[in-house]
């Protein structure tokens, strides 16, 4: 018999998981509610279900209401970060199972209510850090637990977010730290997860230092770009903003925020650079672990190519991942979101590749293949023991080889041909030779399928990667211990947020 599930928050995040719920997951799962504070944004959802031949979903805006009526079995939780830990506790007390996205809350009592509410009601909380289960992460975690570089003294994880991703975070609800605990907590949660994952660690001290550098005022008027206007819908001063987002433009994104704006006022597309911006947008981090490995984190929001870079140091070599997830914002698509930021669509094909190296004491080093990945220019030749020549060399000592026509195309150590040139000026993808293989069209790589296969369709994980409350709440305590130590300037012992250890038996 289906597993009940009823979701509450019917925003852009909640689309991924009704589809699978409704599609990829159909035999196994039954949406049996929805639940919105605004009944415009719970009748766009009604609305695409009934187009696509489902069944009505009925619709609430008392989330104890929708599950007592519908017996669910299980909660999600696709709603603004600050109401995570009032509806967990509430679905945990109403005897459901919860799935929560990520922050699991945005303080540290928050984390509290969620333990002692699971621990009383012995029903369990899944987050879903959908990172773990990027196929380039799982290979990542292998090979730190296979001891390919012994034992880890230091990570280095600098993560960027391009100018049209990382601007998106000050149009929307996240600009203000009460409602999503600011990037250290909504956005680097992932990454911390991650790292607490890769190295079966968790955090014990943390030191941050931050600032709100590139959106914001005065910072838009400082740098040049602040124009005149709250939001950008009907502001002729928006029209050739390329930090503005159109939502007219966007039939999905149309009908959940300016067609449901009459319901609760909210404002989807605030200007980045306006007054009120309480996050920071540069921000650096250094953890240490009870295994005493340390960490040093820098996330920037105003970059102009996404990625990430995360080196592991220890003590028979080092490993190093590299992911460029677009390697430019075209101007004429400045103003859309980032692939797969509408959670559920399919990321677009952007021009990108991954690269991971294993450095190890004494020998070459070896570039760790990575299947339907497409390689950084140059590993495939060196994955092949394919020797540099003299004008490769010449190119660059930064292990990228060039002939002469790439040099030509751009000094950036990516390889364009003329072709590749023309297209990537007019923001065309790569040609069909090019093309990304199906991970990386899915979402975050992949990850987001793999993820909703074990937590709704029961698909074995042989890494047990499915994260718990208190993998949330080890997540969460890093970033609110930075935002901590932002505040007054030291460093901040995570126990001193939450003891895990002495409050609570995990």
């Amino acid at each position: 018999m289906p597993r009940r599930y009823a979701l509450v928050g019917t925003g852009a995040r909640a689309e991924m998981f009704v589809r699978a719920l409704t599609h990829d997951h159909a035999a196994t799962s039954e949406l049996v509610g929805l639940c919105d504070r605004n009944p415009l944004r719970v009748a766009a959802h009604q609305r695409w279900l009934r187009l696509d031949g489902h069944p009505e979903v009925p619709g609430y805006a008392d989330l104890a209401e929708m599950l007592a009526e519908q017996r669910a079995d299980t909660l999600v939780v696709t709603s603004m970060d600050r109401e995570h830990a009032g509806h967990i506790v509430t679905a945990l007390e109403a005897g459901c199972d919860v799935l929560t996205e990520k922050p699991m809350t945005t303080d540290a009592p928050g984390a509290r209510a969620v333990l002692d509410a699971q621990r009383r009601t012995g029903k369990q909380v899944a987050v879903t850090f959908n990172y773990r289960f990027n196929p380039v992460h799982e290979k990542v975690r292998t090979l730190l637990a296979s001891g390919a570089v012994g034992e880890i003294g230091s990570v280095h994880f600098e993560w960027l977010l391009d100018v049209r991703h990382g601007a998106d975070y000050f149009r929307r609800w996240h600009r203000e730290r009460a409602n999503s605990g600011g990037l250290l907590v909504h956005k680097s949660g992932h990454h911390f997860d991650l790292v607490n994952w890769w190295l079966g660690a968790r955090p014990e001290s943390v030191f941050a230092s931050g600032r709100l550098f590139f959106y914001g005022s005065p910072a838009g008027e400082r740098h040049g770009y602040a124009r005149d206007y709250e939001r950008a819908h009907g502001s002729p001063a928006a029209r050739d903003d390329p930090f503005a987002m159109r939502l007219e433009d966007n039939d999905r994104l149309r009908a959940l925020y300016l067609e449901a704006e009459s319901a609760d006022g909210y404002l989807r597309d605030r200007n980045v650079f306006a007054p009120g911006v309480t996050i920071q947008d540069d921000m650096a981090v250094l953890v240490r672990y009870d295994t005493g490995a340390t960490m040093t984190y820098h996330l920037t929001a105003y970059a102009p190519w996404e990625g990430y870079r995360v080196m592991v140091n220890g003590s028979k070599g080092r490993l190093e991942l590299e992911v460029v997830e677009s390697d430019h914002v075209s101007l004429g698509e400045a103003s859309a979101l980032k692939g797969a930021a509408v959670h559920g669509e399919a990321a677009a094909a952007e021009r990108g590749w991954a690269s991971l190296t294993l450095h190890p004491f004494w020998a070459p080093p070896q570039v760790v293949p990575l299947p339907g990945r497409t390689p950084r220019p140059g590993d495939a030749a060196r994955e092949a023991g394919v020797a540099y020549t003299r004008s490769e060399q010449a190119a660059g000592e930064t292990g990228v080889a060039h002939t002469r026509s790439e040099q030509a195309a751009g000094e950036t150590g990516v390889a364009h041909t003329r072709s590749e040139q023309a297209a990537g000026e007019t923001g065309v993808a790569y040609t069909r030779s090019e093309q990304r293989d199906d991970d990386e069209r899915d979402g975050h790589g992949g990850a987001d399928k793999r993820m909703l296969a074990v937590l709704l369709g029961g698909a074995t994980d042989p890494l047990n990667r499915s994260a718990t409350a208190r993998d949330g709440a080890l997540a969460l305590l890093t970033g609110l211990a930075a935002n901590r130590s932002m505040e007054t300037g030291a460093a901040v012992h995570v126990a001193d947020l939450l003891d895990l250890d002495n409050d609570h038996q995990w």
